[in-house]
């Protein structure tokens, strides 16, 4: 995992002074609710306006840079790519936009072949989001299965190591024949990658197929979770008990890169207003090598979670974000710790 710097702007949270002691203002006891009342708020499902919402305005001057900022570099990354054209449409405009600086691929989506070559120029990380729990209408598929009966499975040591290995193959193989190359990094679609008997075989595999070459791999331990309401909290915890600890000893044994943490947890809803509050809560909190996930798409693209996904892409596109950021030492960035 990568190295924090020695400096206030990337230290833990009880480290940090008048920044944590601003921040507390926003803890998700206060009515479980992120955003700030009054001014840089928005009424009914339209986003907040994060300039305004002025979370850093506090910060000390020992923890600035010589350009006045506490510049730290995060990695946001698009979950999805191939699941439909309007995800893939969305990820492109927003890796054009500098929102973006990875892009993870479901290899056997129904409109990943058609579109990834495009990623091919584009300035992001591109990944393999490892799929065991969507089916995309292939009969033939091995070991896909819902996500709580995947889970139960590998907890309970039942999962087939062949099974498991033949779509890993399977995956990789397309990911290699659309872009000619080995992927960036690896994740997983509702975070399978961690799981008890495929990390192992996941980690077999990249060692067989790219020998000293080692895609980083996406850590789900998350990051400082002041101001985010209960609930979101609670699901990212539990992401990360899923395996996150297995993924740390592997980088540790093994040597394997990872981001610092993770950030972008929540329920997949509530509409452009409350994803607006989030992320303002995500990006203030955020620090050196953390990475922010987030699943966007333009509007119509037709699975259960469109609407979601639309909110998610009106939010992250907004001009004020990036001022918002500027203004307060955010800058998304490609990996580090390459």
């Amino acid at each position: 995992m990568t190295r924090e710097r020695y400096n206030e702007c990337y230290q833990p949270a009880h480290r940090i002074g008048g920044e944590w002691r601003h921040l507390q203002a926003f803890d998700a006891g206060h009515s479980d609710r992120p955003m700030r009342s009054g001014r840089g708020t928005a009424d009914n499902d339209k986003p907040g306006n994060l300039f305004n919402q002025g979370t850093h305005e506090g910060l000390n001057e020992s923890s600035l840079d010589n350009d006045g900022r506490c510049w730290k570099h995060i990695v946001v990354c698009g979950d999805d790519f191939g699941m439909n054209s309007s995800v893939d449409a969305g990820m492109f405009q927003l890796a054009q936009l500098g929102r973006l600086s990875a892009i993870s691929c479901l290899t056997q989506g129904p409109t990943f072949s058609a579109n990834a070559r495009l990623l091919r120029d584009a300035n992001v990380e591109v990944g393999l989001h490892l799929n065991l729990t969507e089916a995309f209408g292939h009969r033939d598929q091995l070991a896909v299965m819902p996500l709580s009966a995947l889970v139960t499975r590998a907890y309970a040591g039942y999962l087939n190591d062949e099974q498991i290995d033949a779509q890993l193959a399977r995956q990789f193989d397309a990911f290699e024949r659309v872009l000619g190359r080995a992927p960036d990094y690896v994740d997983g679609h509702q975070h399978v990658h961690q799981l008890p008997r495929v990390l192992p075989r996941l980690l077999l595999l990249l060692r067989k197929r790219y020998g000293s070459y080692r895609p980083w791999l996406r850590y789900t331990a998350p990051g400082m979770q002041a101001g985010i309401p209960m609930q979101e909290s609670a699901k990212a915890h539990v992401i990360a008990a899923l395996g996150a600890s297995a993924v740390a000893r592997a980088a540790q044994r093994d040597g394997w890169r990872t981001n610092r943490r993770l950030l972008g947890v929540y329920g997949l809803n509530g509409g452009a207003r409350h994803y607006a509050g989030l992320l303002h809560q995500w990006l203030s909190n955020a620090r050196d090598g953390d990475l922010l996930m987030c699943h966007p798409a333009v509007a119509g693209a037709g699975d259960k979670l469109a609407g979601q996904r639309a909110a998610e892409f009106e939010v992250l596109a907004r001009p004020e974000l990036g001022q918002w950021m500027r203004q307060n030492g955010v800058h998304i960035d490609r990996p580090s710790w390459h």
